[in-house]
C-alpha cells in the first residue's frame, strides 16, 4: 500500500488535482481577503464621483456636459488600457499588475482629490481609469487560478459579493462625510468636502499594492510558461499554509501541462545574462505573447467571445444607465419632498433636472444646499445593501445544478420587465425597491458573465479575454450615459422603451450561451 502511494506521488499531476491537494483553508481566506480592497478599487473608480457631484456641483460650477464628460473620461482610460494590461498580466504575471497597479492607481487618485479645477479632476480620473482598469480584471483570474474547480463558481459570486459591498461602504461614506462642512487651505491649495472623500477612496487600491506583496505567482500562470519549479513551489506555499504541514509532505511531486519545461532559463539560473541576451528575450517573449492571441480569433473561441462581448455590452448599458444616476435620482427626489412635491415619480423627477438647468444663481443654492442633506444618501445605501443580501441568497443556491445553468437567462428576462416598471412607479419608495432589485439581478448577471469566461478560455488568453469583456461593458456605460439624455430630452417614455429593448437583447444572447462551470481549467 505503502509502495502505491509513493509510486502515485512520483506521477505527474495536473492543475486540477495538484490544486485539489492543497485544500481550501487559511492561504485562501487571505487571497480572498487581498481581493475584497482591489474589487473595492474598481467600483470606488467608477462611482466616486457620482456621489460627488451633487455635493460638489456648486463648489466646481459644473455644467451638465462636465458631469458628463468626468463620467466618461474614467470610462476612457479604462478602454484604452485594457489591451495593454491584458498583454502584460498574461506574459509577465498577474502578481505584479496587482501590486504595481494597486499603488500606481492610488497615487492617482490621491491626485484628484488635491485637484482645484474641473480640468485637474478629469486628467486624474482619466489616469485612475487607466490603472486600475488593470488590476481589477487581473484579480479575477488570479483568484479562479487558486481554487479548484469546487470552489471556483463560489469565487466568481464572491466577486460580486465583494462589489457589492464596495457599492454598499460608498453611500455609507457619504452619508457620513459629505454633509460635513470642511473647508481649508495648504498654502495656495483650497479643500473642501468632496476632496477629502475623494482622498479616502484612494485606501483600498493603496492595500491592493500592499496586500498581494505577501502572496506567490499564479500557479497556473507559471505552468502554463513553463515555469514548474515555481509553480510546485508556490503549491507547496499552499499546501503548508491550508494543512499545516511542511512543504515537503505536499504529495504533489512532478508537475505537467502543455507547455514544455523551462524551470532552469525562467528562473535565471546559471551564469547572468547581458544586456543583448536580455533584450533579445525580452523581444521572444513580446512574440510568444501574440502568437498567445491568435486563438481568440479562431474556431471555437471567436464564435463565443463575440457572444459574451455582445451580451455585456448590452447588460452593462443598461445597468450603468439607472446606477450611475440613481445618486443624482435619489438627490433630486430628497429635494423635492423638501419642497413639498406630492409627485417624485421618474417622470416627475426628469421634468425637474430640466427645469433646474434655468434657475436663477439663489434657486441653485437653495437646490445645492438641499443636496448635502443627509436623507439624500439613504436609499443609495438601501439599494446597495439589497444588494449584498442577494448574493449572500445565491451562494447556497448554487449548489443547485438547474439553478448555475439558468440563473443567467432567468434573471435578465426578469430585468426586462423592472427596468420597464420604473416608467409606471409613482414614489420615490417604489422606486428604490424597484431599482435595487434590479441592479442586484443585473449584478448577479455580470459575474455570472465573468466566471463563465473564465472556464471557457484557456490561461494564457484568459485575462485578455476578461479585459476585453470589460471593455465592451465599458464602452456600453459610455454609450449609454451619452444616449440617456438624448432620449430623456424626446420625452418620458423614450428612455425605457429603449432600456427594455436593450435588456431583450441580452436576454437573447445569453439563450445561445451554454457552459459546464465544472469543468477543469484549460
Amino acid at each position: 500500500m505503502a509502495e502505491r502511494l509513493r509510486e502515485n506521488a512520483e506521477e505527474a499531476a495536473d492543475f486540477e488535482t495538484a490544486i485539489a491537494e492543497c485544500g481550501f483553508g487559511l492561504f485562501n481566506v487571505f487571497i480572498l481577503c487581498s481581493a475584497i480592497p482591489c474589487l473595492t478599487a474598481m467600483v470606488f473608480s467608477a462611482s466616486a464621483l457620482s456621489y460627488v457631484m451633487p455635493s460638489a456641483e456648486c463648489d466646481l460650477n459644473l455644467s451638465i456636459v462636465d458631469k458628463g464628460m468626468l463620467h466618461a473620461v474614467t470610462y476612457g482610460g479604462m478602454i484604452i488600457s485594457a489591451i495593454p494590461w491584458g498583454f502584460i498580466a498574461d506574459t509577465v504575471g498577474r502578481r505584479p499588475v496587482l501590486i504595481s497597479g494597486g499603488w500606481l492607481d492610488g497615487f492617482f487618485v490621491l491626485c484628484a482629490s488635491l485637484s482645484q479645477d474641473t480640468a485637474q479632476l478629469m486628467a486624474f480620473k482619466f489616469f485612475d481609469g487607466f490603472i486600475i482598469c488593470g488590476p481589477f480584471a487581473v484579480v479575477v483570474s488570479y483568484l479562479a487560478e487558486f481554487h479548484g474547480k469546487k470552489h471556483r463558481p463560489y469565487i466568481m459570486l464572491f466577486v460580486g459579493l465583494s462589489v457589492s459591498f464596495g457599492s454598499m461602504i460608498l453611500p455609507l461614506l457619504a452619508y457620513a462625510l459629505m454633509p460635513v462642512p470642511i473647508s481649508f487651505k495648504v498654502a495656495t491649495l483650497e479643500f473642501r468636502t468632496w476632496q477629502v472623500f475623494l482622498a479616502i477612496t484612494a485606501v483600498p487600491s493603496l492595500l491592493c499594492g500592499l496586500l498581494h506583496i505577501f502572496l506567490p505567482e499564479s500557479p497556473k500562470f507559471l505552468m502554463s510558461q513553463g515555469n514548474y519549479r515555481k509553480a510546485l513551489d508556490s503549491l507547496q506555499r499552499i499546501y503548508k499554509m491550508n494543512k499545516r504541514k511542511s512543504k515537503e509532505e505536499y504529495p504533489i511531486k512532478r508537475l505537467t501541462d502543455p507547455t514544455p519545461d523551462r524551470s532552469a532559463d525562467l528562473d535565471g539560473t546559471g551564469r547572468s545574462s547581458t544586456v543583448k541576451e536580455r533584450f533579445s528575450r525580452a523581444k521572444g517573449k513580446f512574440g510568444e505573447g501574440l502568437r498567445q492571441l491568435k486563438p481568440m480569433f479562431s474556431k471555437p473561441y471567436l464564435a463565443i467571445s463575440l457572444l459574451v462581448y455582445c451580451l455585456h455590452f448590452c447588460q452593462i448599458m443598461c445597468v450603468n444607465s439607472v446606477r450611475l444616476w440613481l445618486p443624482q435620482i435619489f438627490a433630486t427626489m430628497n429635494s423635492m419632498e423638501s419642497m413639498g412635491a406630492n409627485d417624485t415619480s421618474m417622470c416627475a423627477v426628469l421634468e425637474h433636472n430640466a427645469l433646474a438647468v434655468s434657475m436663477n444663481e439663489e434657486a441653485k443654492k437653495r437646490e445645492c444646499a438641499l443636496h448635502h442633506d443627509r436623507d439624500s444618501y439613504l436609499d443609495n445605501i438601501i439599494v446597495a445593501g439589497i444588494g449584498l443580501v442577494g448574493f449572500l441568497l445565491i451562494f447556497p443556491l448554487l449548489r443547485i445544478g438547474v439553478v448555475s445553468r439558468h440563473i443567467l437567462k432567468v434573471f435578465l428576462f426578469i430585468c426586462i420587465f423592472l427596468v420597464g416598471s420604473l416608467y409606471f412607479v409613482k414614489t420615490a419608495l417604489v422606486t428604490m425597491i424597484v431599482s435595487a432589485i434590479y441592479l442586484t439581478l443585473m449584478g448577479i448577471c455580470a459575474t455570472s458573465i465573468i466566471g463563465m469566461s473564465v472556464v471557457i478560455f484557456p490561461t494564457l488568453m484568459r485575462t485578455m479575454v476578461l479585459m476585453l469583456i470589460m471593455t465592451f461593458g465599458r464602452l456600453g456605460s459610455m454609450s449609454g450615459n451619452l444616449l440617456l439624455p438624448i432620449f430623456m430630452q424626446l420625452n418620458c417614455l423614450a428612455p425605457f422603451l429603449w432600456l427594455c429593448s436593450l435588456m431583450s437583447i441580452a436576454f437573447i444572447f445569453s439563450v445561445f450561451l451554454k457552459v459546464d462551470d465544472q469543468q477543469s481549467l484549460s
